[in-house]
């Protein structure tokens, strides 16, 4: 893989990590339109590392103030601890079933990775979940805050991140879809996508260090120029989309996702 390569690489898993469109979907088809061989696991683990660093970075924050609620409420007023203890409950909640989906059906979602077929069906999932949220959000402009979801609501957010395992099926699209059918806003919304990401890219990267055991066949500096472009191309898009959320709709998403979709299902029929 050549450095070109690497960064591309890396700036399709920032860039779609945040973005509704899948990530797992463009890893899949982006070496295939590239020519290339799919990067080794060590590139991949680097990848989600520096996704994941780029979301805890832009939501130091947050992150600070759920740990004090927990550990030290007294240096947050009374409001403050209640609420970023409730978030962090609902975030523990919501983070479930990815884990229980990533355990107990591994084998099956790590076959669809072999299908270019199942990324195209997925994409079009992810336009029809993109394209129903776009709907709800059209006379909506408010609905409760994110420490006020409560549990039930968080698990079935939860659920539809376990779905979103299959790639071409957005993590992003589909739990920023589920928080808009739950009543949030769309910003909120995605505010608890890309917070409830947070354990699931960080967990599985931590659960593949192993496999950095193998190096990176003397491609060290490759390998960290991909990284690097992760992590900035997240950074970006993870304020892009907060700050897009606020006045647009999530239609364009769906143009892309659906236009993807279709010429990805019509190559792999042909």
């Amino acid at each position: 893989m050549t450095i070109i390569e690497a960064i591309i690489m890396g700036i399709v898993q920032g860039l779609t990590e945040f973005l509704p469109v899948s990530s797992s979907g463009h890893l899949v088809i982006v070496p295939e339109f590239m020519n290339t061989e799919p990067p080794g696991l060590a590139f991949d683990v680097l990848l989600h590392l520096a996704t994941a660093l780029a979301v805890i970075g832009y939501f130091a924050a947050e992150i600070y103030k759920i740990a004090l609620a927990f550990l030290a409420p007294r240096r947050l007023t009374p409001e403050e601890a209640k609420a970023f203890r409730r978030l962090g409950l609902w975030l523990g909640l919501g983070t479930i079933p990815a884990g229980l989906a990533g355990v107990l059906l591994e084998d099956f979602f790590a076959s669809l990775f072999d299908s270019t077929l199942a990324v195209g069906v997925f994409l079009l999932v992810t336009t029809a979940l993109l394209l129903a949220a776009d709907r709800l959000t059209l006379d909506r402009s408010s609905g409760p805050p994110l420490d006020r979801l409560g549990p039930t609501n968080s698990l079935i957010i939860g659920l539809f991140q376990a779905m979103a395992i299959a790639p071409g099926l957005s993590r992003s699209g589909s739990t920023i879809a589920a928080g808009i059918f739950l009543g949030l806003e769309r910003e909120a919304a995605a505010r608890f996508s890309f917070l409830l990401s947070i354990p699931v890219i960080l967990g599985a990267g931590l659960l593949s260090l192993g496999d950095l055991r193998t190096g990176f066949g003397g491609q060290t500096g490759v390998y960290i120029a991909g990284a690097v472009a992760a992590l900035l191309s997240g950074l970006f898009a993870v304020h892009f989309m907060l700050r897009f959320l606020r006045g647009h709709r999530l239609r364009p998403f769906a143009i892309y996702t659906f236009i993807l979709g279709t010429i990805v299902v019509l190559l792999s029929l042909a």
